[in-house]
Formats: C-alpha cells, sequence, structure tokens
C-alpha cells in the first residue's frame, strides 16, 4: 500500500542494491522514491497495521473454547464471547484484519 512506503527519508532501511530499477525494486516488495539524495531509494515499507476484530458472521466463527466455559473465562484467554446464536462456538477467536 503506498502509505507504507511514507517513511521519514533519514529511517529508510535499504532494501535493494546499488542501481537497482524502481520496477525491480517494487517486483520484490519495496518501495521506491530517488528523489532524495544520499538515502536509500531502494526501501522496506513499513509493516501492515492490523487490529483484532471479533467476527461477525458466527458462521465463521473458530472455537476457542468448550462448552458451558464462562465469558471471564474465555475473555482471558484472549478470545471473543457471545452467547448467541445456538449451535456455533459462543467462545471464538479474532480475527486480524489490515487497517
Amino acid at each position: 500500500a503506498k502509505c507504507q512506503c511514507k517513511v521519514v527519508p533519514r529511517e529508510r532501511t535499504n532494501c535493494g542494491y546499488p542501481g537497482i530499477s524502481a520496477v525491480e525494486c517494487k517486483k520484490i516488495g519495496c518501495c521506491f522514491n530517488a528523489s532524495i539524495p544520499s538515502v536509500p531509494w531502494c526501501y522496506s515499507p513499513k509493516p501492515k497495521k492490523v487490529r483484532k476484530m471479533c467476527p461477525n458472521d458466527p458462521y465463521s466463527r473458530i472455537n476457542c473454547g468448550h462448552p458451558a466455559i464462562k465469558p471471564r473465562e474465555c475473555t482471558k484467554k484472549g478470545c471473543c464471547f457471545r452467547p448467541h446464536p445456538a449451535g456455533v462456538p459462543w467462545c471464538f477467536y479474532h480475527r486480524v484484519v489490515e487497517e
């Protein structure tokens, strides 16, 4: 993503080799910006931002507990708890989504 390439020039980490082209640089998953001399032009992107969320679709839940688990016990394990609907896990893992 473009926002991952917004790295302060002095904080750029070299990702290529001397004389690498913009095409080659991007092909290996790096950012390219040749507008500032004396800093890497082909550099590593910022890591993707992710966040945990409890999935809305009850049928996509992945079980994180056991039958009759208490809400506090579930959340202590770092999982989501929603006691509905019947027939699906009530204690289930978060889903990680990119921001």
